[in-house]
C-alpha cells in the first residue's frame, strides 16, 4: 500500500529542499570566509646562539623573528617553526590561515608579526603564542604581474607596499600602499594613524626613511619628483629632485634595515647614467654622497661599501668619502647583503665572508655548502637579519622564465647561515 499522491509529492518536495539546505550548507562552509588560528602549545624559545657557519637548509624562505623563531609565508597562511637554528624545517609551532584572502606580506617588528592580504586586512600575530593581537583594514594592495616563486622570499624578505618605521617618539609605525590608498597603523595596538587617496599607476611607494618617512616617486604632475611623506600624519613634507636630473628617474633604498624598510640613503639614476648619485636621508632634503654614487655601493649605518679591483672591499665615509679601511683581496667578489653592524660579501667560490662595516676587520668566513650540494650555484634572493644570512641557491645557467624545479639548485633551496661570532 503506497502513499496516496499528493502525499508522495508533498515528501519528495521535502527531501528535495533538505537536500538543497545540506548542499548550500556545505558550500557555506568550504567557501565562505573564515580564518583558522591555531597556537602555539610549547615554550617559547630562547634566544638561540648557533655556531658561525652553515646551519640549516630549508624549502621556503624564513624570516627570523625576535632572533627565536623562523616564519615563513604560504599562499593562504602564514606560521612559524623552531628552533631558529634548526637544520631543517619542523612541525609549526603556530599557524594563521585565511581563506578565501591570499597572504602578500610579512613583516615583523620585536615579537610581533604583521600579515597582509589581498583584501586588505592586516592581522598582527603575537610571535610567542601564535596569537592574533588586533585586525585593522588596510588599502587593497597592488596587483602584481611578478611570479610567486616556491620560496616565498618576496612575500617575507621584500614585500612590496608594506613597510615599517620608527618614529622620534618611540612608536614603530607600519605603513600599507596599495594603487590608490596608503595609510599607515601603529604596531603596537593597530590604531590607524591616516589613510590618503593617491593617484593611481603614475607613483609607486618605494620604502620608508630611518627618520620616520614614507618616500614615493610621483611622476603625475610633470618629471618624476621623490617625495617624503610624514608616517606619523600622512601629511607630504619634502618634494624633490636631484639637481640636474632627468624628467625619468629610478630611485632605489639604501642602507635599509630589512626589506625597504628604515633606509637611510637613497640611490638616483636616469637614462644613460652609469651607476647613479647617492644620497643621505635625514628630515629635509637629501644630501649628496658621492660614496655611494657607484651602482654596487652599500650603505652600513655611516659607512659606504665598495669592492674594487682584485675583490677588495674598501669602506669609505658616507658623509664626507673619505676612505676608513681595505680588506684584503678577495678575488671575484660582490656585496652579498648587509645588516646593523656587518656586512657580507660572497666570493667566487661561494664563500660568505662578514666584515665589520666600521674597521672593515674580518669577522667571519666560510664556504656556504651544506651536505653534498656544492657550492656550484648562484645566489637569488638573500635575507640578513640578527646576525643572520638566508640566501636563495639557483641553478646555473640562472634561467628567470623556467619553472621552480629548473629555477632552483635542490627542492631546499635556501640556506641558512649564522655569521656572527
Amino acid at each position: 500500500m503506497g502513499f496516496p499522491r499528493g502525499r508522495r509529492r508533498f515528501a519528495l518536495a521535502v527531501v528535495a529542499l533538505l537536500a538543497t539546505a545540506a548542499t548550500a550548507v556545505i558550500v557555506h562552509r568550504v567557501l565562505a570566509p573564515a580564518e583558522v588560528s591555531t597556537v602555539a602549545r610549547g615554550e617559547y624559545p630562547a634566544a638561540a646562539q648557533p655556531a658561525v657557519g652553515v646551519i640549516g637548509r630549508l624549502p621556503v624562505a624564513p624570516l627570523i623573528v625576535d632572533e627565536r623563531l623562523r616564519v615563513y609565508a604560504a599562499h593562504r597562511q602564514v606560521y612559524a617553526d623552531r628552533p631558529v637554528d634548526g637544520r631543517h624545517r619542523t612541525s609549526p609551532y603556530w599557524s594563521y590561515r585565511r581563506w578565501p584572502a591570499e597572504l602578500t606580506g610579512v613583516v615583523a617588528s620585536g615579537s610581533t608579526v604583521v600579515s597582509r592580504w589581498s583584501d586588505g586586512q592586516l592581522v598582527a600575530l603575537d610571535a610567542p603564542t601564535g596569537r592574533v593581537l588586533w585586525r585593522a583594514d588596510g588599502p587593497v594592495p597592488a596587483k602584481s604581474t611578478a611570479v610567486v616563486r616556491r620560496t616565498g622570499a618576496a612575500t617575507v624578505w621584500e614585500p612590496r607596499g608594506l613597510y615599517l618605521t620608527d618614529l622620534a617618539d618611540g612608536r614603530t609605525v607600519l605603513v600599507a600602499t596599495g594603487d590608490t590608498q596608503a595609510g599607515a597603523v601603529e604596531v603596537n595596538g593597530g590604531r590607524e594613524l591616516w589613510r590618503v587617496d593617491l593617484p593611481g599607476s603614475c607613483r609607486r611607494d618605494i620604502g620608508t626613511t630611518a627618520s620616520g618617512q614614507l618616500i614615493g616617486l610621483d611622476g603625475c604632475a610633470g618629471p618624476a619628483t621623490v617625495e617624503f611623506r610624514d608616517a606619523a600624519t600622512g601629511a607630504v613634507g619634502t618634494r624633490w629632485r636631484p639637481p640636474g636630473g632627468s624628467d625619468e628617474l629610478v630611485a632605489t633604498p639604501l642602507g635599509c634595515r630589512t626589506g625597504r624598510s628604515d633606509c637611510s640613503g637613497l640611490r638616483t639614476a636616469g637614462p644613460g647614467d652609469a651607476g647613479g648619485r647617492g644620497w643621505l636621508l635625514g628630515a629635509g632634503e637629501p644630501l649628496a654622497a658621492p660614496a655611494l654614487d657607484p651602482a654596487g655601493a652599500t650603505l652600513v649605518g655611516e659607512q659606504a661599501v665598495t669592492i674594487v679591483d682584485d675583490g677588495v672591499a674598501v669602506g669609505r665615509s658616507a658623509r664626507d668619502g673619505i676612505e676608513l679601511w681595505r680588506s684584503p683581496a678577495l678575488g671575484s667578489a660582490r656585496v652579498l647583503a648587509a645588516q646593523p653592524g656587518l656586512v657580507h660579501l660572497l666570493t667566487e667560490a661561494n664563500d660568505l665572508v662578514t666584515l665589520d662595516p666600521v674597521t672593515g676587520r674580518q669577522l667571519s668566513r666560510f664556504s656556504m655548502n651544506v651536505g653534498s650540494d656544492g657550492t656550484g650555484w648562484a645566489p637569488g634572493a638573500v635575507f640578513a637579519e640578527d646576525g643572520y644570512v638566508a640566501v636563495e641557491r639557483l641553478r646555473k645557467p640562472v634561467d628567470p622564465e623556467g619553472d621552480d624545479q629548473r629555477y632552483y639548485l635542490t627542492a631546499e633551496a635556501v640556506i641558512l647561515a649564522a655569521t656572527r661570532p
